[in-house]
């Protein structure tokens, strides 16, 4: 009887739940064409139902010829891209040259990783011109690995864009198109719809979209309103 009420005077185990990571939406989109390469990203910060700013693009630009763009918890994107820019002008400075775009993907690679165990909450693809002067684009999961393709979607809307990108440039359409065969105008356009589209949907991203262009020229970048509720 002594030990039933020792044990009858312990408390049950108390829970609690702390996660470092929080979600702030937005959406990253990316295609590589035959002599350039386009990524777009919207400009809504927000938390739950909550938006926090109206204008934070997720487009950073890396060099002359290749851009990041990076959505997810916002304070690891801030984190993430502050170490790559430190990485970029060590480099740039031993080498006297910028990074190529290959390059750049390949060490964003080992920065995900080196963080595999507690990794940063980040959705991430680099477009840029290749060695070639071609259009490239890169696609990240959280921890490292990364594939070479010819479009992507990441972030809060991706499941909405990927299926769209598939049919009108994937080839999985009667028409045929393809990224390479596509012009940058009409990318351009392409974009401003299915983002149009997102929006209706998707209350993480809207308010605006900051469409870059990469080229042999340099960088052109346009903002494009969304619906702003």
């Amino acid at each position: 009887m002594a030990s039933a009420s020792v044990l009858s005077e312990y408390k049950a185990p108390i829970s609690a739940h702390f996660s470092p990571y929080d979600f702030n939406g937005g959406t990253v989109l990316a295609i590589a064409g035959n002599d350039f390469a386009l990524i777009a990203t919207d400009t809504r910060l927000s938390q739950g139902f909550a938006i926090h700013s109206r204008e934070c693009p997720k487009t950073f630009t890396l060099t002359n010829n290749t851009i990041l763009g990076c959505c997810g918890f916002h304070g690891d994107v801030l984190t993430l891209t502050k170490t790559l820019a430190a990485r970029l002008q060590i480099f740039e400075k031993d080498h006297n040259k910028p990074m190529p775009t290959a390059s750049i993907a390949a060490m964003l690679s080992t920065i995900l990783y080196y963080r595999r165990f507690f990794p940063y909450y980040t959705h991430n693809v680099v477009a840029g011109l290749d060695e070639e002067g071609k259009g490239c684009v890169y696609s990240f999961d959280p921890v490292g690995c990364y594939e070479k393709e010819s479009f992507r979607a990441k972030g809060s809307a991706s499941a909405m864009l990927q299926p769209l990108l598939d049919n009108q440039i994937g080839g999985k359409n009667q028409n045929g198109y393809t990224a390479q065969s596509l012009t940058s105008t009409q990318c351009v356009a392409l974009v401003k719809d299915v983002f149009t589209s997102a929006a209706e949907r998707d209350i993480y991203t809207g308010d605006n979209i900051i469409i870059s262009v990469v080229n042999k020229d340099g960088i052109k970048s346009e903002k494009f309103p969304l619906r702003r509720d």
